[in-house]
């Protein structure tokens, strides 16, 4: 990647968006240098105008973002960056400098959430106790939640049908990881169909 460094004085804006979400977090700015180390540890590190040095995000508060990837746009002046936010991002206490947590891609976080009780075996976690039962229990689940589903879709309770498809739509993110699949893998074959 060449970022064209010269042509804003030794600083480009940097976008940082949810890797997950794809919510944007905050912009930031950074020279080479801070480029550089980005890079080489994963962790956003900033060139603060204010502090007139480096700056990693998250260095005083914790709330570190961890880079996923990196791409410079068509003219190699702005940088975005996509990343996991460990917690909120703005100095303020919100999720994002330009507001609170938004609910689209709630369900990749809700799939890294599984993946991390299941991965920590955190044994108090209905999540893990299940993954332990193996792979017929956990879409035995999955095949009784659809039925569920199915049987509140014929009559009028709005609540119990969204709670139902709430249900399996988590069982099915357990299936996923117990086949050791993601969400995106499943979401590209969709993309692929024209229909």
């Amino acid at each position: 990647m060449v970022i064209d460094f010269s042509k804003t004085n030794g600083l480009v804006p940097v976008i940082i968006q949810d890797s997950r979400s794809l919510q944007v977090l905050m912009l930031g700015y950074m020279n080479e240098e801070a480029f550089e180390k980005t890079e080489k540890e994963g962790i956003v590190t900033f060139f603060s105008r204010s502090k007139n040095r480096l700056w990693t995000k998250g260095e005083e508060s914790g709330n570190f973002l961890k880079v996923e990837d990196i791409q410079i746009d068509c003219d190699s002046d702005t940088i975005l960056i996509k990343a996991i936010p460990k917690n909120v991002v703005c100095h303020t206490g919100s999720f994002s400098c330009f507001g609170e947590k938004e609910a689209k891609g709630f369900l990749y976080e809700l799939e890294a959430r599984i993946s991390q009780r299941i991965d920590d075996k955190v044994e108090s976690s209905y999540t893990y106790s299940l993954f332990q039962r193996g792979i017929n229990k956990v879409a035995q689940k999955v095949g009784e939640e659809a039925i569920e589903l199915v049987i509140e879709a014929k009559d009028n309770n709005d609540n119990l049908f969204k709670n139902e498809a709430a249900d399996l739509l988590y069982h099915f993110l357990i299936l996923l990881k117990a086949k050791g699949f993601s969400l995106e893998e499943i979401e590209q074959v969709l993309q692929t169909r024209d229909k």
